[in-house]
């Protein structure tokens, strides 16, 4: 799946607190601090321009933003609306 692949790629080569560790889909980007809040904001952003969608802050949320798969299953049902 290349939106997940791509939203991988992004997490690890401009995101990601650690580029040491590799993050992986179900990496907890939160509890391991990879991830921190301005991080998130510019998830949000390149998932918005991805996806073609405007995400409401009230869906800045831990069970959607917790891990790369929760993104992509999160970015699906914005697709899917």
């Amino acid at each position: 799946m290349q939106f997940r692949d791509d939203l991988l790629q992004l997490v690890n080569d401009e995101i990601s607190l650690d580029p040491a560790t590799p993050v992986l889909g179900d990496t907890d980007l939160l509890a391991t601090g990879l991830v921190d809040s301005l991080g998130i904001v510019e998830v949000v952003a390149w998932i918005e321009e991805a996806v073609g969608v405007e995400i409401d802050p009230v869906d800045v949320v831990r069970s959607n933003f917790q891990t790369v798969d929760l993104m992509v299953a999160f970015a699906g049902r914005l697709a899917e609306s």
